[in-house]
């Protein structure tokens, strides 16, 4: 927490802030180690609070040792951290300046905390101040994160031989998930996604009762959780040998888009242009109004984290940022294709976590 502590001190001397309000249950497991469900935490430049109610006080202190755990006791959250400001949190003669994460806490919890706090204390938002603490990995977090990835690998290799003509949906993304498990994952990353047929045609299609026939793109996007951190990673295969021209076309387009902007990729480039390498590329092939969404994501203790592979993010790669790369195309009505890696970038380029094959598999029918 040491390492930690002193940047969220820099954070609020650079802000003119005497405390932060954390309320984003990610962030508060990635600066103290606590991993509960429920929970606040005040930082001052005194003090160091986790508030929480009597089922998770335990846990709490055995996971964050370096805090002082508040039990709620039946009170609001608002209330015992008003309390906690008046008992000497903040030591100041003024009315305190405290940033909030105004990008995780809903109007209702705000009015709480603006009623109850009254004219004692000033609420400043931080936007993404701490969200973005989150982008650059640590050795031990690419350790967690390759793991996940490693089991979601396996759990691909496993399912390739597992499908068979006349399976549903449902069955097939209840043997990755059984599998995952199985082989170690504490849980899933997300909702697995498998989509066959015309169904693939949507990015994030909800699995069905659908029955998966020759001659059908199957698009599985999954991931899973290896302590706390969590796994993705996207594979289209079609079943049997009978695959049109027009499949062939669109998939290799989709591996030809990830490919060259994999080669973009290293420490130093706007995201915005690994994003523009693929989408151009998407384009010229005639699928530029087909591929709708943002290149890729940062993932760590979230699935969804920043950076972004998009048009509209001019961040630049970090060595340590850990991000997907996937792009898609997907013509309504009639199928879809979705590659995804995930990748840890490098001191000179990135590393690969994803090691499934990309080449189009031909599942035995």
């Amino acid at each position: 927490m040491a390492d930690k502590k002193d940047v969220l001190i820099n954070i609020m001397e650079d802000r003119k802030l005497d405390g932060l309000l954390i309320t984003d249950g990610y962030n508060i497991h990635y600066l103290s180690g606590y991993s509960g469900h429920e929970g606040c935490m005040l930082i001052t430049k005194e003090e160091a609070y986790i508030l929480t109610d009597s089922r998770y006080t335990e846990q709490l202190e055995k996971q964050a040792p370096d805090f002082k755990c508040v039990d709620i006791k039946g009170k609001s959250y608002s209330y015992r951290i008003n309390e906690l400001l008046g008992n000497g949190a903040v030591s100041l003669n003024r009315k305190p300046n405290i940033g909030f994460e105004n990008m995780h806490i809903s109007y209702n919890q705000y009015d709480k905390f603006n009623q109850t706090f009254g004219d004692t204390v000033n609420l400043v938002k931080l936007d993404d101040t701490i969200n973005d603490l989150r982008a650059v990995k640590s050795d031990a977090e690419l350790e967690k994160l390759a793991m996940a990835e490693a089991l979601g690998d396996k759990a691909f290799h496993h399912i390739i031989s597992f499908i068979r003509e006349g399976m549903t949906e449902k069955e097939v993304a209840l043997e990755l998930e059984y599998t995952m498990k199985k082989l170690g994952a504490d849980g899933l990353s997300f909702d697995t996604i498998v989509a066959s047929g015309e169904n693939s045609s949507m990015p994030h299609a909800a699995v069905s009762d659908k029955v998966i026939v020759r001659g059908d793109f199957i698009t599985m996007d999954f991931g899973c959780i290896y302590e706390g951190y969590c796994s993705d990673m996207t594979r289209t295969v079609i079943m049997g040998d009978s695959v049109s021209d027009k499949q062939i076309e669109v998939y290799n387009t989709v591996l030809k888009a990830q490919t060259e902007a994999l080669k973009l990729v290293k420490p130093g480039v706007k995201c915005s242009d690994v994003d523009a390498c693929a989408r151009q590329i998407i384009a010229d092939a005639g699928y530029g109004d087909y591929f709708g969404h943002g290149l890729g994501h940062g993932v760590g203790l979230f699935i969804h984290e920043e950076p972004r592979f998009s048009p509209k993010c001019d961040k630049v790669l970090q060595q340590g940022v850990c991000i997907t790369v996937e792009p898609g195309i997907y013509l309504p009505g009639k199928f879809g294709v979705r590659i995804e890696d995930m990748i840890a970038i490098t001191d000179n380029g990135y590393k690969n976590l994803t090691t499934s094959p990309k080449e189009l598999i031909r599942i035995d029918v």
